[in-house]
């Protein structure tokens, strides 16, 4: 079977057979932001896509860069707040998903500019988590 997984901004597409991983190719993953703001330009056309919107709330984000969820899960802890001065590869969020708790890590220094999540919110793929500035 063939997968494609994305890890740290980077895509991986592996092929894995009886127990053996044989990685196929490797290229840098594309911003999902263009999609997002595709899908409610062709939301107006029909009236039956009225209810996808209201799942994704609109969220005002703080200048900065977003550290969004890499799969969907339950936030089961929030570890920084508004504020707060981050290193490189500290912890900013837990992850549950799949039975496993998951590290969201800020990916440089920082401050936290906005905290979009918190504590047993549920999130899809690519929501906001953090804001750092």
């Amino acid at each position: 079977m063939k997968y494609k997984v994305t890890l740290n901004g980077k895509t991986y597409e592996v092929e894995v057979e009886q127990g053996k991983a044989v990685l196929l190719d490797e290229y840098e993953a594309l911003a999902p932001a263009p999609a997002a703001a595709a899908a409610p330009a062709a939301a107006p056309a029909a009236a039956a896509p009225a209810a996808a919107p209201a799942p994704a709330a609109p969220v005002n984000l703080a200048a900065g860069e977003t550290v969004e969820a890499p799969m969907p899960g339950n936030i089961i802890r929030v570890d920084v707040k508004q504020g707060d001065t981050v290193k490189a590869g500290q912890i900013l969020v837990i992850l549950e998903a799949m039975k496993m708790e998951n590290e969201i890590v800020s990916p440089k220094d920082g401050t936290v500019a906005q905290v979009v999540t918190s504590k047993g919110a549920v999130v899809d793929t690519g929501a906001p988590l953090v804001v750092i500035a």
